[in-house]
């Protein structure tokens, strides 16, 4: 493992264990070039995955992006860091056991879009928004007549399929 301060490539582990989830080992580095100390963190892959995009274009599966969007959306909401990182892993864990080696960008999203409905309300709704490309309101009012008819509760402060407006505010 490469030292991410100096470069060297002779870095030694000083403490292995479990992570908090148990899905990796939580590894501590020392490099005896620089001494500088950084964590790094194994996991089970079961095989490689290719997203196909939109645009045609395939990427690598990045488990870290999937994870940073997710934090965009759940950003200032009170859900506990357990629980995203069981989403994450439960979308991973799926997408690599579906039997595909190349999955779509879309099939992903439906992935996450299911996972923060059950997560949390305005995180689910922040992410279809950006996921769906939203630019008018009767885009909300849809989302939101969806979200009454699966009986959930609209995000406070928005009255089921009416979103609030800049003048609807009080």
């Amino acid at each position: 493992m490469r030292c991410p301060y100096c470069g060297g490539s002779d870095t030694q582990v000083k403490d292995s264990r479990p992570s908090e989830d148990g899905a990796a080992i939580r590894r501590r580095r020392v490099c005896p070039d620089c001494a500088g100390r950084f964590t790094t963190f194994e996991r089970v892959q079961l095989r490689e995955l290719v997203v196909l995009k939109r645009s045609g274009k395939r990427v690598p599966f990045e488990r870290d992006k999937l994870q940073r969007s997710i934090g965009v959306a759940l950003r200032k909401r009170a859900v506990d860091p357990e629980r995203i990182e069981r989403l994450v892993s439960g979308i991973t864990r799926q997408l690599e056991s579906g039997g595909e080696a190349e999955i779509t960008s879309e099939a992903i999203g439906e992935l996450v879009m299911e996972g923060l409905k059950g997560l949390d309300d305005v995180a689910y709704v922040r992410f279809a928004s950006v996921y769906k490309n939203f630019r008018e309101a009767k885009d909300f009012e849809d989302l939101l007549g969806t979200l009454a008819e699966a009986g959930v509760e609209p995000p406070e402060g928005v009255a089921a399929g009416k979103p609030r407006t800049a003048r609807s505010r009080s």
